[in-house]
């Protein structure tokens, strides 16, 4: 049997992380972008009406980091100390899907992003998590990270050209041999190519800061917050892209659109590629990222619109984006299944 790769808001059997611990990466945020990495776990973790919770297991570097992680969450996470450069679990961690009964992890194989941020350990990540939840390892000889890849369940794929196809990532592979080898990997049968991900975005145009199924056949992507917003061409077109194309059914996709945080810099006035897309999902909460924007309240009222089971919460994220990403970056989650 191929393997079944579920949406994301799909039930969830776990949710693997590694808590900040590198002060030399995260100087002065990083007992705040401990703080938020606590307040998002704890929304994404909250029971719902039907007793379901969402078990989380933190990496955690040494003892200073494992003390830290249970200083702040106490018992409501598991804590597994192993080796790691970052906390990009996304990226450095496994696909999971399921085949014939049994859990597989998809490892592709893992260069920094691009050769950008290569860290001690980060090459370990995969094979921990895997064994952690029970998962038998599927290598894959393709560069990618998690984070270039959203599912809608039913057979479709969503990518970048600019992450999947860069000279830095796949050299001398094209478009058409990419799509096999995702068709291959993941069990899908339709693989859909957005061109860009947004500026300054080091992941090379992750698609999770760009656009989201939340069913099959309705996918989410951004639109600009203002006049400023260095990303408004790229939203734009993306949307337009996504308006024109059918997923492994045959289906058009139905396209919402919610605003994007707009211009956010660092203390040194650069851009950073910050978005409302970099959700994670709970049994109760669908928890958004929030960057001290006027446009938080408004993208989670309108992504509330479209969510029935689930409530849209915002949680502040700034300091874990001085890292470069955000909630759905630092997560890789187990679906719940048998395949």
């Amino acid at each position: 049997m191929t393997i079944r790769i579920p949406i994301e808001t799909a039930r969830q059997a776990r949710v693997f992380t590694c808590w900040p611990a590198d002060g030399d990466l995260w100087l002065e945020n990083l007992e705040p972008a401990r703080a938020e990495f606590a307040a998002f776990l704890s929304l994404m973790m909250e029971r719902n009406d039907a007793g379901h919770t969402l078990p989380v297991t933190v990496l955690a570097a040494n003892a200073e980091t494992e003390a830290s992680v249970r200083a702040a969450m106490g018992d409501a996470v598991d804590i597994l100390r192993a080796p790691y450069g970052d906390v990009w679990t996304r990226d450095t961690g496994p696909v999971f899907g399921w085949r014939d009964g049994k859990l597989i992890a998809v490892s592709f194989r893992f260069n920094g992003w691009g050769g950008k941020y290569e860290l001690p350990g980060d090459d370990k990540v995969g094979a921990v998590v895997a064994k952690a939840a029970g998962a038998v390892m599927r290598p894959v000889e393709l560069i990618a990270e998690g984070g270039a890849l959203e599912f809608d369940g039913q057979g479709t794929v969503l990518t970048t050209r600019q992450c999947l196809l860069n000279a830095n990532r796949n050299p001398g592979l094209g478009e058409a041999q990419v799509t096999a080898l995702l068709k291959e990997a993941l069990g899908v049968e339709k693989v859909l190519w957005l061109d860009d991900g947004l500026l300054h975005d080091h992941t090379d145009g992750h698609i999770d800061n760009v656009a989201r199924f939340i069913a099959p056949g309705v996918i989410v992507c951004q639109e600009a917050a203002g006049d400023d917003d260095p990303q408004a061409e790229v939203l734009d077109t993306c949307a337009e892209q996504l308006s024109r194309m059918r997923d492994a059914t045959g289906r058009p996709l139905k396209v919402i659109r919610i605003p994007s945080p707009g211009l956010v810099t660092d203390a040194e006035g650069e851009v950073r590629p910050a978005s409302h897309m970099n959700w994670v999902v709970g049994p109760k909460n669908i928890v958004l990222p929030t960057y001290g924007t006027p446009s938080g309240d408004e993208a989670v009222r309108v992504l509330q619109a479209q969510i029935a089971d689930r409530q849209v919460i915002a949680s502040p994220s700034s300091h874990i984006l001085s890292g470069g990403g955000s909630f759905h970056c630092v997560t890789c989650h187990v679906p719940e299944g048998r395949g």
